[in-house]
């Protein structure tokens, strides 16, 4: 399994679209100052992809940029296909697809206005586009779906993706430091422009008795400094942990409801994202008997996929509204742990709990705790424990039906010494 999570995924840099090359699997951040993007694009290549020289810039309402690097076989003036899709597009939000090129098979993911940072890419092998793009079709709410007719997934769309792209905006790939190169440039025909009027003015002086001239000074340039906001804090819109809960144990609740002869309910896994996936087996029975159920049930549903064989069923359905608010920190590491601890012995509970680091895009470090947390009592029993901590966040809840066993987990953030 361990080999499985750590293989790489084989990709291309281009494809050709109706007889036009375009740049794909660019690394995508966001874009905080989109008149000047050099220092922004400039740390992230020497501290987040490391060997990048090319950028493209995508404008807009939350601007952004594209790493990628020459040495992975992109070359300057491509212009970037994500940039191109998403504006050839349009006003559309949202939206997932997989499109089949000459050099294998394009995924393009596209959430609430932004090209998710692994958002755009090319693979070469047709299952690992196709277990991407299934592993976020569980997220609900998408405007448009693309993939393959030979796919046969419901409710996708297989248009042409060289009239797509043909309607969008170009966004050429262009050297991050080309304008460091003009900047040398101008300091030598600077320096040679000086030292070329200080050695006129010398043989002038030695030569020639020129009537008393006012002194020029030369004018100062001055460099207005770039105003940079401050950066934004991990914890300063989290999910509503209250929300989370309330939300996923009455959508949890609705979902097992639904029984069809035949066909066996599995776990069921909730996050304030996608909101509930789960999916039934077939031990018995046919297809139409768990449409029928579906149907009838009365819950609403964002979308559904029956897999080839015809014998597992998975939906996913919609949760309230998961509201955010800012939830700094309180206590450190150290602290945490001693809480928690003291947690397990008296309630006679076992959370688990794992530190890591989380760096920003900025190089700022943030110590995180991440919790689990394996009970039989509900989510509602767990809320008033849960909310005893600021800067907690659930992420994910699962329900194993059979054993009736919930599990929790999340992460809560830790007070750094220099706050």
């Amino acid at each position: 399994m361990a080999e499985e999570q750590t293989e790489e995924k084989a990709w291309k840099a281009s494809f050709d679209a109706d007889g036009k090359k375009y740049a794909a699997s660019l690394f995508w951040q966001p874009l905080l100052n989109e008149e000047n993007p050099l220092p922004e694009v400039k740390e992230a290549a020497e501290n987040i992809l490391e060997g990048a020289d090319l950028y493209a810039v995508r404008k807009g309402k939350y601007p952004q940029f594209g790493l990628a690097a020459s040495t992975q076989g992109f070359s300057r003036g491509l212009p970037s296909a994500a940039v191109a899709l998403v504006s050839g597009l349009g006003n559309i939000n949202s939206f997932l697809g997989v499109f089949k090129v000459d050099a294998g098979w394009w995924y393009i993911c596209y959430r609430n206005d932004v090209i998710l940072s692994d958002g755009d890419t090319l693979f070469v092998n047709e299952k690992d586009a196709k277990d991407q793009f299934i592993s976020m079709l569980a997220v609900p709410d998408w405007d448009v779906l693309f993939a393959p007719s030979e796919w046969g997934i419901e409710d996708t769309r297989s248009d042409d993706l060289s009239q797509l792209l043909e309607k969008g905006l170009p966004a050429k790939l262009d050297k991050i430091y080309s304008s460091n190169d003009f900047a040398m440039l101008g300091i030598i025909v600077a320096g040679f422009a000086i030292i070329l009027w200080f050695a006129y003015s010398s043989l002038k002086s030695m030569f020639f008795t020129p009537p008393k001239a006012p002194v020029i000074t030369p004018v100062k340039q001055v460099s207005l400094p770039i105003y940079i906001p401050p950066e934004a804090k991990p914890w300063d819109k989290v999910y509503n942990p209250i929300d989370v809960v309330k939300s996923c144990y009455t959508g949890t609740k609705k979902v097992v409801q639904i029984l069809t002869p035949g066909w066996k309910l599995e776990g069921i896994t909730c996050t304030p994202e996608s909101g509930i996936v789960t999916s039934w087996r077939r031990e018995l029975g046919r297809i139409t008997w768990m449409e029928q159920a579906l149907q009838t049930s009365g819950v609403d549903y964002t979308s559904r996929v029956i897999s080839k064989d015809g014998n597992t069923f998975m939906v996913t359905f919609p949760i309230d509204e998961i509201s955010t608010f800012n939830s700094p920190p309180e206590y450190t590491e150290e602290e945490l742990i001693n809480i928690i601890n003291d947690l397990n012995q008296t309630l006679g509970i076992r959370i688990n709990i794992t530190q890591k680091d989380w760096v920003s895009p900025r190089g700022t470090s943030y110590g995180i705790l991440d919790y689990k947390i394996t009970s039989n009592n509900d989510p509602l029993t767990w809320m008033e424990l849960l909310m005893k901590f600021s800067g907690l966040s659930v992420n994910t809840i699962r329900y194993d039906v059979n054993r009736r066993i919930w599990q929790y987990e999340g992460e809560i953030y830790e007070l750094q010494s220099e706050q």
